[in-house]
């Protein structure tokens, strides 16, 4: 027997290689783990593999779920939290439903509770299987949509699951099942929040980064595990941890805390992410070797999987057909709604004019200027973030071709296979469940994930957007940025990192060499030391600026990302010649 540290170091080394090679192919990463994982499972001399669905549903899912909604695009999530919502709840529900009569009716002796749990493990998108969508340069809008949606219905799924396999053997109430639903949702946010909300405060206080990214991989699992003991969805909880941890990790966290957590979580992902897929393909032989035993041939589970792939796909498409519709009508009622919020900002604009020049003549408001100061602010940021708002749903709209790519975008993935493994041993034909699952899974990710760039082609949405800000906009950033650099220099309110103010005539000099590095050869090297003080000084006030301009909504979080990196790589730089006394 092959020693298991050599398979597990074999599997690394495989992912590692089929992440490089895989794209020179044209060819997502995960298919040709897939199949790989297959090939070998089908060798003569392999024995059938199979790994223990808890792992994947305890051990796998909630790290990539975790790791994946820090990434995520919190501006545009927020968006259309509407629409994600719904393909994330309704969507699945309304699978499931459709799914449960249809093996209900085909499959004998299936209890309709039971058919119903199948359909619940095919619905759901794959938050793994989504990522062969990311690589197309779509719109962003679109991949925000999917990525949303694959983090969020898993929990839909798998409650519904429970619910369902639970009513098998005490049967079924509708308000029974729709209070663990809500049970599972509402604890789910609140330890999420709260696990997310103390690694925030807690890691902000470890200043070595190796030790802060290692308290960082322990996050998806604390979130999991008491939220599932209580009986709530610990995906969701990993989840929300992460959106948590990622909107604060700007303001809480040192340039170091970000690059290491950033470099090793995506290392994670890959290995992860590409284990999963060579699992699922290892998993094969002992998968038909099952079903064969069961029912002496394959033709009989292979149907049933194509049928399910084929109304799924279906009813996805006109649920996102009808999601098209609504954002069409949507998009006439922006344009009316935008009149009258700037109406609302020209009536405000009069206000802080009339309130500048005679506070006095408005009694209590404008006893006291602070307050009074603070209510405009509030109000102008969210004014500002709803014309952002608008101007996004106009610029990014939805039609039909996004809608196509959403529809064929929707792959199922290894949650359908982890999910269906976890049916218990004494459900009615379980292997022909579990081999209808894999298939569809299968299917779903080499149909769908192989013609996915043809479709996106077809549509004509081959580099229609992507993840990445525009030039336009990253100079307008940029712009942004360096305003506030200027002002704090000249306001006279930055200090060196020991606390000590800057001599007042080195600020009059700085100027523009704010945005260069000091030429050396100009300058003493007390005066380029000072230099780079301040410098590094004005980096702070710059990214004061990037936090006020991610809460009105101004700018994409891909552009917000992008800046804070580029100042985090600055800090580092400056740190490093201020330290090494170059």
């Amino acid at each position: 027997m092959i020693d298991p540290l050599i398979l597990v170091l074999a599997g690394v080394v495989v992912v590692a290689l089929a992440t490089v090679i895989g794209p020179r192919f044209n060819v997502a990463g995960p298919l040709v783990l897939l199949a790989i994982g297959a090939g070998v499972s089908l060798l003569p001399f392999v024995a059938p593999f199979s790994v223990n669905p808890e792992v994947i549903l305890v051990g796998v899912l909630p790290p990539l779920l975790y790791s994946a909604a820090v990434q995520l695009p919190a501006i545009e999530f927020r968006r259309d939290f509407a629409p994600i919502a719904g393909l994330s709840v309704l969507l699945v529900v309304f699978s499931s439903l459709v799914l449960g009569v249809f093996f209900w009716a085909v499959i004998p002796d299936l209890d309709l509770a039971l058919a119903i749990a199948l359909g619940a493990i095919l619905s759901p998108t794959d938050a793994v299987a989504t990522s062969i969508a990311k690589r197309l340069g779509i719109s962003s809008r679109v991949v925000t949509m999917l990525e949303g949606e694959s983090l969020l219905n898993d929990a839909t799924a798998l409650v519904l699951l429970r619910t369902a396999v639970a009513a098998v053997a005490s049967g079924f109430a509708f308000g029974d099942a729709l209070a663990d639903f809500a049970w599972a949702v509402v604890i789910a946010l609140v330890l999420g929040a709260a696990i997310g909300w103390a690694n925030l405060r807690v890691r902000e206080r470890v200043s070595n980064s190796a030790a802060n990214t290692a308290l960082s991989f322990t996050i998806p699992f604390l979130a999991y595990l008491p939220t599932e003991h209580l009986g709530g969805s610990g995906l969701v909880a990993a989840v929300v941890a992460g959106i948590v941890t990622g909107q604060g990790a700007a303001r809480r966290f040192t340039p170091e805390q970000r690059i290491s957590d950033r470099l090793n979580w995506r290392t994670v992902e890959l290995i992860l992410e590409g284990g999963v897929f060579l699992v699922f393909g290892l998993e094969l032989k002992d998968i038909v070797g099952a079903n064969l035993k069961e029912h002496e041939g394959l033709w009989h589970g292979t149907w049933l999987a194509l049928s399910a792939l084929g109304i799924v796909l279906l009813v996805r498409a006109l649920y996102v057909t009808g999601l098209i519709g609504l954002q069409a009508g949507r998009s006439h009622r922006h344009d009316r709604r935008q009149g009258r919020i700037e109406g609302a900002q020209q009536r405000l604009d009069r206000f802080e004019e009339a309130y500048r020049e005679a506070p006095e003549q408005f009694g209590e408001r404008g006893a006291d200027p602070v307050r009074t100061e603070r209510r405009i602010g509030w109000m102008r940021t969210r004014i500002s973030r709803t014309l952002a708002d608008l101007d996004y749903y106009r610029d990014s709209p939805l039609t039909a071709r996004h809608g196509t790519v959403i529809v064929w975008a929707g792959m199922r993935g290894v949650v359908t296979l982890a999910a269906a493994q976890t049916l218990p041993e004494i459900t009615p034909q379980r292997p022909l469940l579990i081999f209808v699952a894999f298939l569809v899974a299968l299917f779903s990710l080499v149909l769908q994930g192989a013609t996915l760039p043809a479709v996106v082609r077809g549509v004509g949405l081959a580099g229609d957007g992507g993840e990445g800000p525009t030039r336009d906009e990253q100079r307008a950033l940029n712009a942004e940025l360096r305003d506030a650099a200027s002002s704090a220099v000249q306001s006279g309110s930055l200090s060196r990192r020991s606390g000590e103010p800057f001599p007042a005539d080195l600020i009059e000099r700085a100027g523009a060499r704010l945005v260069q590095p000091p030429d050396d050869d100009e300058d003493t090297t007390a005066r380029v030391h000072d230099l780079l003080e301040l410098r590094l000084a004005s980096i702070e006030a710059m990214r004061e600026r990037l936090g006020d301009l991610s809460r009105d909504g101004r700018f994409s979080t891909a552009a917000l990302r992008h800046a804070l990196a580029e100042l985090d790589a600055d800090q580092l730089s400056l740190e490093l010649r201020l330290d090494g006394g170059d």
